[in-house]
């Protein structure tokens, strides 16, 4: 089992709609976000895409006029006409926030501290 698989199954993703924007360089791309989870997210492919897959992406999600999420990812899968990404770099301040997110979506406070220890772990 590869790792990528082991991290699926340890990290429950939430379906979550919110404007989300993915760049590379000098491309930016408006993505729609499919599901989030502690490490990493799944968005619909935007078309065209040009998108460097041996090269670190950064994703802002707005959760509202104050309160963002940015991350730096890597693409790990490209399937279904969906890309697969996981954390490389997320900021105090934004990991915060998708703390609260997800805590607010599982409805269970063990199952979050759960899959923080198994962040801290990977």
């Amino acid at each position: 089992m590869s790792t990528h698989a082991g991290n699926r199954r340890r990290f429950r993703r939430i379906a979550f709609d919110a404007r989300t924007e993915l760049s590379q360089g000098n491309h930016r791309w408006p993505v729609k976000l499919l599901d989030l989870s502690l490490k990493g997210l799944l968005v619909q492919r935007p078309t065209p895409w040009l998108g460097d897959r041996n090269q670190i992406f950064s994703v802002d999600i707005h959760l509202s006029e104050e309160t963002e999420i940015r991350m730096d990812v890597q693409l790990t899968h490209e399937e279904h006409d969906q890309l697969g990404f996981v954390c490389r770099y997320i900021s105090l301040e934004s990991v915060s926030s998708l703390r609260r997110l997800i805590e607010l979506n599982l409805g269970d406070p063990q199952e979050l501290e759960r899959e923080l220890g198994a962040l801290i772990e990977t």
